[in-house]
């Protein structure tokens, strides 16, 4: 019961991090956004960094009623399919989201410099480049958490192997 209440309070902290990195990335794109004067002069320019985090919400809603209604898991064996297909898909529908919003709420070229900077090549921004910063984001993030599967799930070769070479003893497990 120990290890239980352990597992439990470690993956909470770890929840409370991901939530306070997300808020503190958010807010720090927010600032960045105030002083670009090629982004105050748009509201929706200044709100693009909640625009796509209420999109991911909208997209997250959805892959969750996809999981829960249209795919749901019926067997233990069916988790880390229903799993894997939420990732995929959160990924593959947030893409063009993403992209769409860019485009929309994002000027051509802005400037990201400190107020009375002058707006260089090392400070110059596109909406482009930003969805390829968010694009980079989501698909890292997807490749990651496939590889991860592939090297922790039982389901592939990997722990497979690694669970046969126990059966002879410790050693050959370290």
């Amino acid at each position: 019961a120990d290890n239980v209440g352990d597992n439990v309070g470690d993956v909470a902290g770890m929840g409370a991090d991901l939530f306070g990195s997300f808020a503190e990335s958010t807010c720090a794109a927010l600032v960045l956004a105030s002083v670009s004067p090629q982004l105050q002069a748009n509201w929706g320019s200044m709100l693009f960094p909640l625009l796509i985090s209420a999109v991911g919400i909208l997209v997250c809603f959805f892959t969750s009623y996809v999981a829960t209604d249209i795919s749901p898991v019926r067997q233990e064996r069916d988790v880390e399919h229903v799993l894997k297909m939420q990732l995929i898909l959160s990924t593959v529908i947030l893409t063009p989201a993403a992209f769409a919003i860019s485009y929309v709420f994002l000027p051509a070229v802005f400037c990201v410099s400190m107020p009375g900077q002058e707006c260089t090549v090392d400070t110059r921004a596109t909406w482009f480049g930003a969805f390829v910063c968010i694009a980079s984001g989501l698909w890292a993030g997807l490749t990651t958490g496939l590889i991860t599967e592939y090297y922790t799930s039982h389901s592939y070769q990997p722990v497979r192997e690694v669970a046969e070479s126990c059966k002879t003893g410790a050693a050959t497990n370290i």
